[in-house]
C-alpha cells in the first residue's frame, strides 16, 4: 500500500471528510472514501481486468432513437450511446471499491484540511485528440464552462467549490470550510476535461454534429444520426498502458446501430447484426433458452452478481401536479399496483420487490430506527408521520390478498383524501375527476407496456381516469427535462457511496431547475436536510444513519409506485467473447471485455 497512505489520519476533522490521500508535497496517486485505497502506488492492473487480453474486432451494439449532439453535458440535444468513450476524467474508479479513484489525467492528489483544498497535478503526458498536451487550464476551463453551461447536476455536485487555481501543473479546488463535503473531492476527480482551445470557439449550448476535440481512449469514425455510430480506439491514445487502464478498451471499435424499438434491436441480435445484450427483461431471458443458437452453444447466457444498491424503478407520481399532492393519494394508487402478479406471469419470478431506495445494500433503512436513527430524525419528529417510528415501510401491505381487499384499501385512504366514487368515477368534492396520464417513450413502450396496461385496467376499475400516452425519445425527453408529464416510469440509480447526488435527486432547488433528476419534485425541508448529513457524514456509520433516516423519510413521501430489483446482471452475447472470470463488486463490464483471437471480426 501507498507509504504514507499507512500513517495518514482517516478522518480529516476540519471536513469532516473520511477521505484518504496523501499529505505529503508529492501528494497520492488515489482517493479513498473508506480507509485506504485497496491498490498499491505501482499496481499494475485492476485484479478484475486481464492486462493480457487480446486487442481487435468490432463491438457491435444496439442503440433507440437517434442523435444530434456529440456534448453530453448540456441539457439541449440527444448524444450517441457510447459518448462517454471519447471523454476521460482526472482519475478513475475502481470496480472492486465502493468508492476509490486511482490516477489518469491526473497522476497525484493533494488534500489540505488546514486550507480547504483539493489539488490534482496533471499528468505532463496527458494529450487529447488533436494532440495537444492536456494542461491544468484546460481542467480550470472544464470546471468552470460545466458549471456555468453544463447540465444541471454539474451546479449541484460543484455548488461547494469557492474558487479553482492554476498553481505550476497542479489545480487547485478551494472548498467551502462551512460546508462538510467528504465526496467533493473524488467528485473533483471524477471531473471530464475538455479541450479551452477547441470549446472556447464554439457555443457550448448549441448542438453540433461537429466531431470534438476530446480526451478519452476513442473517437468518431464515422455515423449517420438515426442510423449507426463508429467509435475507433485511438492508437496514439497517451494513457493504453497506464495500470488503470491495463485490460481495458480492447475493441479496435466499437458499433452502435439504431433501431425504432426493442423488438427490432432482438431481431437484429438474432439475426448475428447485434454481438451482445444486456437483458433487462425476465421474459426475455427466459424464451432465449429455447432459440437454437443458445442450445447449440453460438450464444452464451451468464449472470454475474453484483453488489450495489438496487436504487429505485417504479412509476413516479408528479407532485407538481395538484392531483398528487395529497400524499394519501399517492399511497392510494400504489396499493393497486400488482406485483405479485407481474411477476409471476410476467416476469418468471425472477424479481424481488423494491422497498427501498437502496436494496441489496446495508444503507437500506432497517424496519425501524435504531437509537441513532432516532436521534437525527428527532429535530423533524413533528413534520414526519408517526406510523414511521412504529410501523416498517412495506410498498404495498396487502401483497397477495384479494383484489377486492386492496381496492377497498386504497378506496379507505381516497375517501379519506376527498375522493368518493361517483357514477363509476372517483371525484372529488368540486366534481373533479380524479384523471392524469401516464407517459412513455416509444423506444421503450414495448417493455413498459404490459406493465402499465394491467396497472392502468386496475386503476380504472378503482374509477380512476386514466391514460396512456406514447410519444418519441426526442419529444419524452424535452417534457422530461420541463417537467411536463403527470406520471412517468423512472429509475434513480444509487451508489455504496450517496452523496451530492441525492441533492440533484430530491432536492428542494433541484424540484424548480430543469432537467434535473428530480422527477418527483418533492421539496421537502426535512429530505434537504437528510441530504446534508449524508454529504457531510464523517464516517461509515454516520453515513449510514443519514441513508437510513433519508430512505425511510422518501419511503413514507410515496413519492412512486416501487417496481422489483434483481440483484444480477444478466448477459446475452455471441459467443466470442472473453471476460474475466473475478467478477469485481459492481458487477461485470464488456469495456475489459475482448474478442476470442479466432472468433474476431
Amino acid at each position: 500500500m501507498i507509504f504514507f497512505l499507512r500513517v495518514i489520519i482517516f478522518a480529516l476533522a476540519l471536513w469532516g471528510l473520511n477521505v484518504t490521500a496523501g499529505t505529503a508535497p508529492q501528494g497520492s496517486s488515489a482517493l479513498s472514501m473508506y480507509g485506504v485505497p485497496k491498490y498499491e502506488d505501482d499496481f499494475f492492473a485492476f485484479e478484475y481486468v486481464n492486462p493480457n487480453a487480446p486487442k481487435g474486432g468490432v463491438l457491435k451494439q444496439a442503440a433507440f432513437g437517434s442523435f444530434d449532439t456529440f456534448n453530453p453535458f448540456v441539457i439541449g440535444g440527444i448524444a450517441p450511446g457510447g459518448v462517454a468513450l471519447m471523454h476521460d476524467t482526472l482519475m478513475k474508479q475502481s470496480d472492486d471499491e465502493a468508492f476509490s479513484l486511482y490516477g489518469l489525467i491526473a497522476d497525484r492528489v493533494q488534500l489540505n484540511s488546514e486550507a480547504h483544498t483539493v489539488s490534482f497535478h496533471i499528468n505532463p503526458n496527458a494529450r487529447f485528440s488533436d494532440g495537444s498536451k492536456i494542461t491544468p487550464q484546460d481542467v480550470v476551463f472544464s470546471f468552470n464552462i460545466l458549471k456555468e453551461k453544463g447540465l444541471p447536476v454539474f451546479r449541484y455536485y460543484y455548488g461547494d467549490v469557492r474558487r479553482v487555481t492554476v498553481q505550476g501543473e497542479w489545480v487547485v479546488f478551494y472548498l467551502n470550510p462551512s460546508a462538510p463535503n467528504r465526496e467533493l473531492p473524488l467528485i473533483l476527480g471524477e471531473l471530464p476535461v475538455l479541450s479551452e482551445a477547441y470549446w472556447s470557439t464554439r457555443d457550448f449550448d448549441k448542438t453540433s454534429l461537429d466531431i470534438p476535440v476530446s480526451s478519452g481512449p476513442y473517437t468518431v469514425e464515422s455515423f449517420e444520426p438515426g442510423r449507426f455510430i463508429v467509435y475507433v480506439r485511438r492508437t496514439d491514445y497517451w494513457a493504453h498502458d497506464l495500470n488503470v487502464n491495463r485490460g481495458y478498451y480492447n475493441f479496435d471499435k466499437i458499433r452502435y446501430d439504431y433501431y425504432r424499438d426493442a423488438a427490432v434491436a432482438l431481431e437484429a441480435f438474432k439475426a448475428g447484426l447485434i454481438d451482445l445484450r444486456l437483458e433487462t427483461e425476465a421474459k426475455k431471458w427466459i424464451l432465449f433458452r429455447e432459440f437454437p443458437a443458445v442450445s447449440d452453444g453460438r450464444i452464451q447466457m451468464r449472470t454475474f452478481a453484483h453488489h450495489l444498491p438496487s436504487g429505485m424503478q417504479g412509476f413516479v407520481f408528479n407532485l407538481r401536479r395538484p392531483v398528487f399532492r395529497d400524499v394519501r393519494v399517492r399511497q392510494a394508487l400504489s396499493y393497486v399496483f400488482d406485483f405479485e402478479w407481474t411477476n409471476k406471469n410476467l416476469f418468471y419470478g425472477l424479481y424481488q420487490r423494491t422497498n427501498s431506495y437502496f436494496d441489496n445494500s446495508s444503507l437500506k433503512a432497517p424496519p425501524l430506527p435504531d437509537a441513532a436513527e432516532q436521534a437525527l430524525l428527532a429535530p423533524y419528529r413533528d413534520m414526519l408521520p408517526a406510523k414511521m417510528w412504529t410501523q416498517p415501510f412495506v410498498a404495498n401491505p396487502y401483497e397477495g390478498q384479494p383484489l377486492r381487499i386492496r381496492l377497498k384499501a386504497a378506496l379507505d385512504l381516497l375517501d379519506e383524501a376527498g375522493w368518493h366514487v361517483k357514477n363509476g368515477r372517483l371525484e372529488n368534492a368540486q366534481g373533479e375527476a380524479l384523471r392524469f396520464e401516464i407517459l412513455l417513450d416509444a423506444a421503450s413502450v414495448g417493455s413498459w407496456e404490459r406493465v402499465t396496461l394491467p396497472y392502468v385496467g386496475l386503476l380504472r376499475q378503482l374509477g380512476v381516469d386514466v391514460s396512456l400516452r406514447v410519444v418519441d425519445l426526442i419529444h419524452y425527453k424535452n417534457r422530461l427535462d420541463q417537467f411536463d408529464y403527470d406520471m412517468i416510469v423512472a429509475v434513480w440509480g444509487q451508489s455504496l457511496s450517496p452523496g451530492n447526488e441525492q441533492r440533484y435527486f430530491w432536492g428542494s432547488a433541484a424540484a424548480q431547475t430543469p432537467g434535473s433528476l428530480n422527477y418527483a419534485g418533492i421539496a421537502d425541508p426535512v429530505v434537504d436536510a437528510l441530504i446534508e448529513h449524508v454529504i457531510g457524514a464523517r464516517d461509515q456509520a454516520a453515513l449510514e444513519t443519514a441513508v437510513h433516516a433519508l430512505d425511510r423519510v422518501l419511503l413514507a413521501s410515496h413519492l412512486v409506485v416501487p417496481h422489483w430489483f434483481s440483484p444480477v446482471q444478466r448477459y446475452i452475447f455471441w459467443n466470442k467473447f472473453g471476460f474475466p472470470e473475478n467478477v469485481p463488486l459492481k458487477g461485470t463490464n464488456p469495456l475489459y471485455w475482448w474478442f476470442l483471437p479466432e472468433k474476431q471480426t
